[in-house]
């Protein structure tokens, strides 16, 4: 039997009491599974992020998550300026997997001794990802995770991701319906 590494009971909330993102949402997701949040810009895709993270509270509801990890959409915002990526990786996550995962990007090992600004928005994008998957969560957060990368390397890093099914379980937000279509077990509405 599958784990269950998130689970949404009846939350609501919003950011004003008249206006409501969510009421009474739900959600349950299970390890090997990959759902997708779709919806307009403001539907509130990145709030329930936030929710899940903890950093809102909701009104109602409960959520209950396993160890996450979360790729940005902007991965220059995921990592500090002034510190080289190979430090802020082995600050939070061990290091076994690296030289595999970083051959699975198609990155090099040199690009990680350099700045965040020395790096191409997809060669950065790239090393976010390496850096979650050391992390090893049961859950992955996956905020527009192709969206700073060409769609032949959008196509090879989503069907990266999804081999690691089998260990945890995968939320994504994207606008790109065919994408959601392509990988999704289930599409969610926002």
């Amino acid at each position: 039997m599958k784990q269950t590494v998130l689970e949404v009971k009846n939350v609501t909330f919003g950011y004003t009491k008249e206006q409501l993102l969510f009421k009474d949402f739900s959600l349950t997701l299970k390890q090997g599974e990959l759902k997708a949040i779709v919806g307009e810009s403001g539907a509130g895709k990145s709030t329930l992020f936030e929710l899940l993270l903890g950093n809102l509270k909701p009104q109602n509801g409960t959520i209950t998550i396993a160890k996450v990890s979360e790729i940005f959409q902007d991965p220059y915002s995921s990592f500090h300026p002034s510190y080289t990526l190979l430090n802020q990786i082995a600050d939070v996550a061990p290091l076994e997997k690296l030289e595999t995962l970083l051959r699975n990007m198609n990155l090099e090992y040199d690009l990680l001794q350099k700045l965040p600004h020395e790096l191409s928005g997809g060669q950065l994008q790239r090393a976010s990802i390496v850096r979650a998957m050391l992390m090893q969560p049961q859950l992955l957060l996956l905020d527009e995770p192709t969206s700073a990368l060409d769609n032949v390397i959008q196509l090879e890093v989503m069907k990266m991701l999804m081999t690691h099914l089998d260990t945890m379980g995968m939320l994504l937000i994207t606008h790109d319906m065919d994408l959601a279509t392509w990988c999704a077990d289930e599409i969610i509405k926002i």
